[in-house]
């Protein structure tokens, strides 16, 4: 059965704004890993490294659910790029002959 006009636009937009928030929990990721590197260089076992732990837990595992949601809409990297491209030509063959 083939999804109507509709779901397949809400579809679309789903995917993009998962792709959106998984860059940005992929960048607090780093961000967080950073600190809590910094953090423990400076303070090892205080108070400030158990937060920055905390919060590259919280946004590791965000990535890691938005990356499985992605991968069960059964979406690639290229899906979007790859179907615009395949449309196919609207200039007719110039020459009248076959191409070769």
């Amino acid at each position: 059965m083939v999804p109507m006009k509709s779901e397949r636009s809400q579809l679309k937009r789903a995917v993009r704004q998962l792709r959106r928030i998984r860059s940005f929990y992929a960048a607090a990721t780093v961000l967080w890993a950073g600190s809590a590197a910094l953090t423990s260089w400076q303070a090892a076992g205080s108070r400030q490294l158990t937060v920055c732990v905390a919060l590259l837990a919280v946004f590791a595992a965000l990535f890691v659910m938005a990356s499985v949601a992605l991968r069960r809409l059964g979406v690639t990297a290229t899906a979007g790029r790859v179907q615009s491209r395949a449309t196919t030509s609207t200039v007719p063959n110039a020459g009248g002959r076959a191409a070769a």
